[in-house]
């Protein structure tokens, strides 16, 4: 094992906060040295019980910080590629929260830069992989339990969405975990997408038509579909059905103790993404921790951002004319195979 990580947080947002906390307490062998947001006093807030560690409001500055020595992005997507061109450049470990970059073409450009470089540095983070459900639902897929998998069937609930969730971002913001979670359950790349657009709730708000049903399909013919219902109200939801040959797998939906009592019966849905994958996200994290400081990748790599950027183009595609819309993928390169 290599030196302890020492970390340039790039983003104190909602998930930028909720990693710097991970890694002070709950991660072995990184710490966080740098902490940068445009917000000065947020980033000062997230900083003020981590000794040695410094807020700042630039990036670059962080990356230049000789006491980091690795780098979390939690920053809008928009923002991604320049840091990662610039982490990149340094040599460093970087964990870039999903997605990649916004749009294929600048995800290839990431790919290109890092396959300059010689070796993986990017992780990406899709956490559903790491979630335990997950797992072993990728392992009875692989180890042919229940012989071939057919068919999958994912829902996607969100209880609302904030100010400015637009159409598109059904897609590029929720639907991408769908799309990384296909390629990660078939280890088979997605050929093409198709959205249809039913009966709309009274309550998405103005320019935004939910839920959506999203159909998937793979290289050998596996079909997938999402419904993604992002103002359902009752809570946050993620859960998947698996048809195979010989059975079926669900995993997800309903968390905890279902119980009997009183005349009644239930359980609880979680609230939000951070309380159903709090465990998944801490796995993630060390996983990228570990394998950083063997030099190695402990996840999804660049190449996986870029595949699900083309998926996502796909689907705003296939949003807007209905059609089944083919996903355009470059060659892969051989550093990723």
């Amino acid at each position: 094992m290599t030196e302890t990580l020492r970390v340039a947080v790039i983003g104190a947002g909602r998930m930028g906060a909720d990693h710097i906390q991970r890694l002070n307490s709950r991660i072995n062998g990184a710490e966080v040295a740098a902490v940068v947001d445009v917000d000065l006093a947020r980033a000062q807030s997230t900083v003020a019980d981590i000794p040695g560690a410094v807020a700042l409001t630039d990036a670059e500055e962080a990356l230049n910080n000789g006491d980091v020595n690795a780098v979390l992005i939690a920053t809008p997507g928009f923002l991604h590629e320049d840091i990662l061109v610039k982490a990149l450049a340094k040599g460093f470990p970087i964990l870039c929260e999903k997605p990649l970059t916004p749009d294929a073409a600048s995800a290839w450009r990431v790919v290109e830069a890092e396959q300059e470089l010689g070796h993986k540095r990017i992780q990406v983070g899709f956490m559903r992989r790491y979630d335990t459900e997950y797992a072993a639902l990728g392992n009875v897929i692989r180890n042919r339990e229940l012989g071939e998998l057919l068919m999958l069937h994912h829902q996607h609930r969100n209880p609302d969405t904030p100010p400015g969730f637009t159409n598109e971002m059904l897609i590029n913001d929720s639907v991408v975990h769908e799309f990384d979670a296909v390629r990660f359950f078939t280890g088979e790349e997605i050929t093409s997408v198709q959205v249809r657009l039913g009966k709309a709730s009274r309550n998405a708000p103005a320019g935004q038509h939910d839920p959506q049903h999203v159909l998937i399909e793979t290289e050998s013919g596996v079909l997938a579909d999402v419904e993604i219902f992002v103002n359902a109200r009752f809570g946050y939801e993620v859960a998947t059905q698996a048809t195979f040959e010989e059975g079926v797998v669900s995993i997800g939906g309903d968390r905890g103790l279902y119980t009997r009592t009183a005349g009644r019966w239930g359980g609880q849905v979680t609230s939000g993404f951070e309380e159903r994958f709090v465990a998944a996200y801490d796995v993630e994290i060390q996983a990228w921790v570990d394998a950083a400081r063997r030099g190695e990748l402990g996840g999804p790599s660049a190449w996986d951002g870029y595949a699900t950027a083309a998926c996502c183009e796909a689907g705003v595609e296939a949003q807007k004319n209905g059609e089944k819309v083919a996903v355009k993928l470059n060659a892969k390169p051989a550093l990723y195979n």
